[in-house]
C-alpha cells in the first residue's frame, strides 16, 4: 500500500523549492488608514532587526484592527560591524512596508546588550537603560512588547533585562501592558494564543523578506508559516490546558501578557486567553487592561 502522506510531504517541500524563488523585498508598501490617536502608542524593543516582523502578528493586529500607532525600536543592529548599515537600511525598508515607524535606540545600535555586558561593564549597561528609559519618557506607550527573559539569544535575554530594569525606573504613576515575545526558546508559561490570518502571515513573511542579507544567508522567512503552525500545537495546550481542544487555527503566535503598575508587574492575563481572527483588537485590549487594572 502506497503511504498517503507521501504526495502530500513532497507537496511541502516544492512549496519550500518554490519560495526559494520569490522576491526578496522590493514589494510595494500596500495602502494603509492613519492611526486613531485615542488607541494610544505600542513600542516594540527588537534585540535585532527582523525581530520585528517575526514575532509582528499582535502589533500587526494592534494597529490594523484598533488603530493602535506602533513604533520599532531597535535595540541593536546585530554583532557584525560591517553589516549594520545595511541592517539598518533593510529595517527602515521593513518597517515602512509594515507601516510602522522605526527609531535606532542608539546611533549604530547599543553595544553589550547581553547577561555577559550587563555583568562586565555595569556603566555602559546603566546608560543604555537610562537610554530605553528616556524612549518610554517620550512615547509614554501603552503597550511594550519585547522577549521573554528565557529567549537562549544573548540579546534576546539581554533586552528582556532592559526593559525590565527601564520600567523600574520609570514614575510610579506609569502603567502599561507588557507583551513578552519567543523566538529562539519557548516560553513555558504564554497565555495568550493569537490567530494569524493568511492575509497577516503573508504580510509578516513579505517584510521579513526585506531583510535581504540575512534571509540570504538562511532563508527563515520561509519557514515563518510553518513555526506558526506548530505554534498551534504548542499553544493549544500550554494555553488553553493540557488535553483539551486545540484551536481550528492554521497559524497562531503565543505571548505572556502582564500588568505593569505602581513600578511592579501587577498581575497576569488569566491563561487561556484564544483571540481569534474576526475578534475585536480594541475591545480585547479593553478588556486585558480592565483584566490588569493598567
Amino acid at each position: 500500500m502506497t503511504n498517503p502522506y507521501l504526495a502530500w510531504v513532497r507537496e511541502c517541500e516544492a512549496w519550500l523549492a518554490r519560495g526559494r524563488g520569490m522576491p526578496l523585498g522590493g514589494i510595494p508598501v500596500p495602502f494603509r488608514s492613519g492611526d486613531d490617536p485615542a488607541a494610544g502608542v505600542a513600542l516594540i524593543f527588537s534585540p535585532h532587526p527582523d525581530d520585528e516582523c517575526i514575532i509582528g502578528a499582535l502589533p500587526l493586529r494592534l494597529a490594523r484592527e484598533a488603530g493602535m500607532a506602533v513604533t520599532n525600536i531597535a535595540v541593536t543592529l546585530g554583532s557584525k560591524k560591517e553589516r549594520r548599515d545595511g541592517r539598518w537600511s533593510e529595517l527602515q525598508d521593513a518597517c515602512k512596508f509594515l507601516g510602522w515607524p522605526v527609531q535606532s535606540a542608539a546611533p549604530n545600535g547599543m553595544e553589550k546588550i547581553s547577561p555577559k555586558g550587563r555583568a562586565e561593564d555595569p556603566g555602559n549597561w546603566r546608560k543604555a537603560v537610562g537610554t530605553i528609559r528616556g524612549i518610554l519618557e517620550q512615547h509614554q506607550p501603552g503597550v511594550i512588547i519585547f522577549p521573554h527573559e528565557g529567549d537562549w539569544n544573548p540579546s534576546h535575554v539581554g533586552t528582556h533585562h532592559l526593559v525590565m530594569e527601564a520600567l523600574a525606573g520609570m514614575p510610579v504613576s506609569y502603567s502599561c501592558v507588557i507583551v513578552e515575545t519567543e523566538f529562539w526558546a519557548a516560553m513555558a508559561t504564554p497565555n495568550v494564543i493569537l490567530e494569524c490570518g493568511a492575509d497577516d502571515v503573508a504580510e509578516l513573511v513579505a517584510a521579513t523578506s526585506f531583510h535581504v542579507g540575512e534571509v540570504r544567508r538562511n532563508p527563515y522567512h520561509l519557514t515563518l508559516p510553518a513555526w506558526m503552525q506548530d505554534n498551534v500545537r504548542r499553544g493549544g495546550e500550554l494555553v488553553g490546558g493540557a488535553g483539551g481542544a486545540v484551536p481550528d487555527f492554521a497559524f497562531c503566535t503565543l505571548y505572556r501578557v502582564r500588568g505593569w503598575k505602581q513600578g511592579a508587574l501587577s498581575s497576569t492575563v488569566p491563561a487561556g486567553s484564544v483571540v481569534a481572527v474576526g475578534t475585536s483588537m480594541r475591545d480585547w485590549l479593553a478588556e486585558v487592561r480592565k483584566a490588569l487594572g493598567v
